[in-house]
């Protein structure tokens, strides 16, 4: 969706700054004071892309936007100048460098998991075709073909600027420019010659950065603090100009002097630590680059080894690299076998399918290190290990390849050794073993990922009590006890009309908000009126409690869990004084709603009147 565009639409729609007052957000909502509420068009601003609904209420002006609300909001209020009110919690969530680091790459990533997919699959045809004396590999057409398929590898970087730069929020078209800067022919030809470099005195590092990740990633995370910089200093009236050419200038000098040589010199390190550890244990050393390999791959430092595995010969075989890739080539594809088996969810199978087959047959594993591994992040360590203990066999039996190719199952030639026939029977070990041993701890490990219930699910329910404690995946309990109503009879049109998804709503009996199933919390509104939750089963769910009591800036509510905390059913979540609530003249109707109601085949609401915390008001089909 593009933020952007459609925040300024809402912008305009409403009358832009003239017509503005002030703009807060809820956890679905724009909420506009407007000095004018009749100058706006209702029906101009619902057909907006992105726009769910508006609702007048409370003296303001609503417009429903869902669960990207905060996208939205950011983008709007850079339109113009009126009170705003920054409501949006920033994460308490803990994580590790690693996992941060993960979550950064992934997020990136992951738009372009497509195009590697397209790109990986069109290299298993050009394998296959040859092979099958189809297609011949000295003709046009798969020299083109090559082309398509090497076309998303070679200009990763450049797709990469544009999403690392929404990331970041930094000019998407600058930072496509400095990645073009970065694998400019004229400047990879330079690389080819070989010969020393300078830039006005700068000595620029030879580095091919063509299917790199983290260079461009870290020369775009530098990119953010260069335009707030220029955008500080640089005067108004000549911006225009002068910010696209210092931003550039400058982004480009710091990628090919500064930045981008980082990963370089840091391959070189990588590079003269595995040789030495080579020479003093081979087995230490297959281990750990068949363990690392995924990240080094990621990284772009294995083209450190270079001169190692592009000259591997019958004369010169190579006993590292070529051999480690294979280990781990294969543990990426075993390891999206196991998560194809194992998902519930449709997208991740498909994605995961296709990954596995670019990497065991055409040894292109990112696809499948990109959109499954390192994205659940335990199939990636379970890959690891597998590669790490198979690479220790490879380094005690001296495992060679005698030519540069991909390792992959249909490049298993390469481990041909025309005086010794044991080579190839050891690379034949190593793929079996690597791929039967990643499975089976991928599946043992498992994953975590938002998945959908099952389509075995009966079409009608049936209505059976859930007892305390007991683990159902397909129904959420009542959050609160009272008595249950239709949404219909709600008195706000947005939640009355399903504009955010099938449930319930609740009369309250009580003060206390309990889990109404096993999950995690997934969003804390920051006046605690409302809270997100999902289920292990996949039901994305929000308890919005009161109507409009966002206006009370938190003050009935007391919450007794944190931000991605997770939660058992039956466990208490806040505290609520409805007395409160009522004495401010608001209304205490409690929403329970399935947000991704469209990723199930039915949203069955109980017919119960009367509900406790123990009782099923909703089932998923």
């Amino acid at each position: 969706m593009d933020y952007q565009k459609t925040a300024k639409s809402i912008y305009q729609a409403v009358g832009g700054e003239a017509n503005i007052n002030s703009l807060t957000h809820c956890m679905t909502r724009l909420r506009f004071r407007l000095k004018d509420e009749g100058q706006v068009d209702d029906q101009a601003v619902k057909v907006i892309p992105g726009v769910i609904g508006v609702n007048h209420q409370s003296g303001q002006y609503q417009v429903i936007m869902g669960n990207e609300v905060a996208n939205y909001y950011q983008e709007v209020v850079k339109l113009g100048h009126f009170d705003v009110e920054e409501e949006v919690p920033e994460t308490t969530e803990k994580m590790n460098l690693f996992d941060r680091f993960a979550n950064f790459i992934s997020s990136c990533m992951s738009p372009l998991i497509p195009a590697l997919i397209g790109g990986g699959m069109i290299k298993v045809i050009l394998i296959l075709l040859p092979l099958f004396g189809w297609l011949s590999d000295k003709s046009q057409t798969y020299t083109l073909l090559s082309t398509f398929g090497d076309a998303p590898f070679y200009f990763l970087s450049m797709m990469l600027a544009f999403t690392a730069a929404k990331y970041f929020k930094v000019n998407p078209m600058l930072a496509i420019t400095v990645a073009g800067i970065m694998i400019h022919p004229n400047f990879t030809a330079m690389v080819a010659a070989g010969k020393s470099v300078t830039f006005m005195g700068l000595p620029v590092t030879l580095a091919t950065y063509s299917s790199s990740v983290i260079p461009i990633l870290m020369m775009v995370w530098v990119m953010q603090y260069i335009e707030r910089g220029v955008d500080k200093f640089c005067p108004a009236s000549i911006k225009s100009i002068l910010k696209p050419l210092l931003v550039i200038f400058i982004s480009g000098v710091l990628a090919l002097v500064i930045v981008g040589p980082i990963g370089t010199y840091a391959g070189k390190l990588l590079s003269d630590i595995i040789l030495f550890i080579q020479g003093k244990a081979g087995w230490l050393a297959m281990g750990l680059m068949a363990a690392f390999m995924p990240l080094i791959v990621m990284t772009g430092m294995h083209w450190a080894f270079a001169p190692i595995f592009l000259a591997a010969s019958i004369s010169s075989p190579d006993t590292l690299i070529l051999p480690a890739m294979l280990a781990a080539n294969i543990a990426q594809g075993a390891a999206s076998i196991a998560v194809a088996v194992k998902t519930k969810n449709k997208t991740t199978r498909q994605v995961a399918s296709a990954a596995s087959i670019s990497a065991l047959l055409a040894g292109v594993t990112e696809p499948a290190l990109y959109g499954v591994t390192l994205k659940l992040k335990k199939p990636l360590y379970a890959a690891m290990i597998s590669g790490g203990l198979t690479g220790i066999f490879m380094g005690i039996v001296n495992l060679k390849s005698f030519a540069f190719a991909v390792p992959s199952v249909i490049a298993m030639p390469q481990f041909v050794n025309p005086a010794d026939g044991q080579n190839l029977i050891n690379a034949i070990i190593v793929l079996v073993v690597a791929f039967i041993l990643t499975f089976i701890l991928t599946y043992i490990l498992g994953f975590d990922e938002e998945v959908v219930a099952p389509e075995s699910a009966p079409a009608v329910p049936v209505e059976t009590p859930i007892e305390s404690g007991a683990k159902d995946t397909k129904r959420v309990a009542s959050p609160i006890s009272g008595e249950l109503i239709g949404l219909e009879s709600v008195n706000d049109e947005t939640f009355a009309q399903k504009m955010l998804g099938e449930g319930v709503a609740i009369i309250p009996q009580d003060n206390q908000v309990y889990a109404p199933f096993d999950g995690k919390v997934t969003t804390i509104f920051p006046t605690k009126h409302a809270i997100g939750l999902t289920s292990n089963s996949g039901i994305e769910l929000l308890v919005h409690v009161g109507l409009d009591t966002v206006e009370l800036k938190g003050k009935p509510f007391t919450m007794h869990v944190t931000d991605q905390q997770v939660i058992k059913k039956g466990q208490p979540l806040m505290t609520v004084d409805f007395k409160a609530i009522k004495s401010a003249g608001y209304d205490p109707t409690t929403l329970v709603i399935v947000t991704n109601t469209n990723e199930f085949v039915e949203v069955v609401p109980s017919e119960k009147t009367t509900v406790s915390n123990q009782d099923t008001v909703i089932y998923t089909v």
